[in-house]
């Protein structure tokens, strides 16, 4: 169900950390076999202007944080300049790898959220990004803050900032930031960390007022 986290069953428990860390990586190369992604470098992501090439279905992969990422759309704006803070809106579907792949575990896209965006204060410092949610709007704090993370925002939603642009659209023509991530529990939210299961979202970014 939208909103609910999946509890983890109990036998996890009693398996060692390594052993959890092995399902997470067979749970991540599992998706990417079964969604036919083609993974890239990050020396080929350069290469190519830092843009992932959809129709390919490609992602890159960052080996110092092992997040998987694919720019879908790098919207209109600018990106978010050293020492600048800013408001960012986000809509997001959240899976669980370790779960059904298919089924949403949370999400701001759905009819009772509607009225809810996700909202986020950044700031770039020296070209390392942090935030945190506005506890009065944002599904990922209230489904998540209290189990630990409080405000802060999981790391793997800050990796696409360096990458894409932050606007607010003033025309028809202008499109607002989206992205895909496959997210491992490292640098994601307080109970994927906890459980130790990698994320996939869906995830878009605009500049808030």
């Amino acid at each position: 169900m939208v909103g609910i986290v999946t509890l983890m069953s109990s036998c996890r428990d009693e398996e060692t950390y390594a052993e959890q860390l092995e399902q997470e990586r067979d749970a991540i190369n599992d998706f990417i076999s079964a969604k036919n992604i083609k993974v890239i470098s990050e020396t080929e992501f350069a290469a190519n202007n830092y843009t992932t090439d959809v129709s390919k279905n490609e992602f890159v992969y960052f080996g110092n944080n092992g997040v998987y990422m694919q720019i879908v759309r790098k919207g209109s704006g600018e990106k978010l300049g050293v020492g600048e803070t800013a408001t960012v809106l986000c809509r997001y579907n959240e899976y669980n790898l370790l779960a059904n792949t298919d089924t949403v575990q949370t999400s701001n896209n759905v009819l009772y959220y509607q009225a809810v965006v996700d909202k986020m204060t950044v700031t770039n410092t020296s070209g390392t990004f942090s935030g945190y949610f506005d506890a009065n709007s944002s599904v990922m704090y209230t489904t998540y803050g209290k189990n630990g993370s409080g405000t802060a925002v999981p790391s793997g939603w800050l990796v696409p900032l360096p990458y894409i642009n932050l606007g607010r659209p003033a025309s028809e023509t202008d499109e607002i930031a989206k992205v895909n991530l496959i997210v491992p529990s490292a640098q994601g939210q307080s109970n994927a960390t906890t459980s130790v299961y990698p994320c996939y979202y869906e995830l878009t970014y605009q500049r808030g007022r």
